[in-house]
């Protein structure tokens, strides 16, 4: 700090931020704020509060100037605290919310709460479910983030959900771009649900209402005929490459007994649908449209509940059959598609093929696209894309089929 003459022989006083030179009253202004703002961290001394101090009372002792009224005392900063949130006078600033990342594992389930950093781990069994769920009733955390792992979760977390504990299940691939772009390499269980916790009070990932048993159950059955299929599929190709004898004899004996079992495995479909009034009625909906047979019908039921209640583009995304852009600055990239559920993209892509043969809105749209001069994966894509749209619009408004409605979806 420097002393300079000004006018009327008074003195000011310049000094220098980052090369910026600052007059006594500005400078003074600045460090009132840096001292709230080290105050609201906890600081029991801020270094800015101590300068901010001797700053003014050297601004106090200034001579006086030719406007009296413009004369000021030591300068005293207002602290406005973040709203949502409770000062310390030592120690960090604490968060009125709290949230908990849950780690699932086959034998594990790692708790970590935010931002007190408290974590613990329990046994991933009925006991450590229950342990689990009062703890989190007593803690009331404003979300629990827990990782999609392939059915591992869904035990714990609709547990958490009967107990109206707030539960968000979200896409592991978001938490870990989430953990790399925040610093976090390593990987462990306890590491990551402190990512999780993280990630939930940073992200605020939405809580979307869990599949009742009946749902679970119609879901599991769906994926029971995919494993069947799969594996049907597998033995029939060793079968064209194994030679005649004691072999193929046994291959053709498995064969014979998965295509009875994905017969009993599609019976348990249809009875599961029978069983929902809501779901009969959409399965005819469904079923109403040249293309969509039962298999594609039970998949949208059972891996898409969305289907009929989320907008066209954002169902489209859900699937992954929407269009993204790979711009940079002059460059405009090729669109592609990518993500969403692919058991549900799947299927949707075999009924779209037999939609472009015998629906005549999807096989008007599929040649003008070829016409076009568009590859035959892309139009197939759009046609994709277009029944998925029509599908949705009817389950919304619960209308039937019409070829001259359709083709304006």
């Amino acid at each position: 700090m420097r002393r300079w003459p000004g006018p009327a022989g008074a003195s000011v006083a310049i000094v220098s931020l980052k090369g910026l030179p600052l007059t006594l009253p500005l400078y003074v202004e600045v460090l009132g704020k840096i001292a709230c703002q080290q105050q609201a961290m906890g600081w029991d001394s801020p270094p800015a509060l101590r300068l901010f101090e001797t700053a003014g009372e050297s601004w106090a002792s200034q001579p006086a100037r030719s406007k009296p009224e413009q004369l000021i005392g030591p300068y005293e900063p207002v602290c406005h605290a973040r709203p949502g949130r409770r000062e310390k006078r030592e120690g960090h600033p604490v968060s009125d919310e709290v949230f908990v990342g849950l780690d699932v594992s086959k034998a594990y389930l790692d708790l970590a709460s935010h931002p007190n950093g408290e974590t613990w781990q329990v046994e991933h069994d009925d006991a450590g479910i229950t342990l689990v769920v009062e703890r989190l009733q007593n803690l009331a955390p404003s979300v629990v983030v827990v990782e999609a792992t392939g059915g591992l979760e869904t035990v714990v977390a609709v547990a958490l959900a009967a107990a109206d504990v707030r539960v968000a299940v979200v896409n592991p691939r978001q938490v870990r771009a989430f953990a790399k772009a925040t610093g976090r390499l390593a990987k462990s269980d306890r590491l990551d649900a402190q990512v999780l916790a993280h990630f939930g009070e940073a992200v605020r990932p939405p809580v979307r209402p869990l599949p009742d048993a009946a749902t679970q159950r119609l879901n599991s059955l769906v994926t029971r005929r995919r494993q069947l299929v799969s594996m049907l599929t597998a033995e029939q190709n060793r079968r064209s490459r194994t030679p005649a004898g004691v072999t193929r004899r046994d291959i053709d004996v498995h064969i014979a007994w998965l295509r009875r079992r994905l017969k009993g495995v599609d019976g348990l479909m249809r009875d599961a649908l029978k069983e929902s009034p809501v779901w009969q009625a959409k399965d005819e909906l469904l079923r109403g449209v040249p293309g969509v047979g039962p298999i594609l019908s039970t998949t949208l039921l059972a891996e898409l509940p969305e289907l009929g209640h989320l907008p066209r583009r954002q169902i489209a995304a859900l699937v992954g059959v929407a269009p993204f852009n790979r711009d940079s600055g002059t460059l405009r990239g090729r669109r592609q598609v990518w993500g969403g559920r692919a058991p549900v993209r799947q299927t949707l892509y075999l009924g779209t093929l037999s939609a472009t043969r015998c629906n005549p809105v999807i096989r008007a749209f599929y040649e003008r696209l070829r016409a076009a001069g568009k590859t035959a994966k892309v139009a197939l894509t759009a046609c994709m894309r277009k029944l998925l749209t029509i599908l949705n619009a009817m389950l919304k408004h619960g209308t039937p089929w019409h070829p001259q409605a359709a083709e304006t979806a």
